[in-house]
């Protein structure tokens, strides 16, 4: 897979702005809370954590490190540093 920074960042924000449960809210480039500012909830995390591993062939992520994620920029951090080394510029 050989894809570039923006490339994950533009796919990752589709997914999130794709499932959040409170999706009028989301703002591309700002740096949102995914439970008080896009209303998800512990299912809707569940939906796009797996949705995110599925898009970036990337293993399931453990519990600790997602209960940690609880931003937009969060999740993007997470993604690109879990494919580190598989980008290209």
């Amino acid at each position: 897979m050989s894809l570039t920074t923006d490339e994950v960042r533009e796919t990752v924000l589709a997914i999130i702005e794709q499932l959040a449960p409170e999706r009028e809210r989301f703002e591309a480039g700002t740096n949102m809370r995914l439970v008080e500012d896009l209303g998800f909830h512990s299912l809707a995390l569940l939906e796009m954590a797996f949705a995110i591993e599925d898009d970036f062939d990337l293993p399931p992520i453990d519990e600790e490190t997602g209960r940690g994620i609880q931003t937009t920029d969060q999740v993007l951090d997470y993604v690109l540093g879990q494919l580190q080394g598989q980008l290209v510029n």
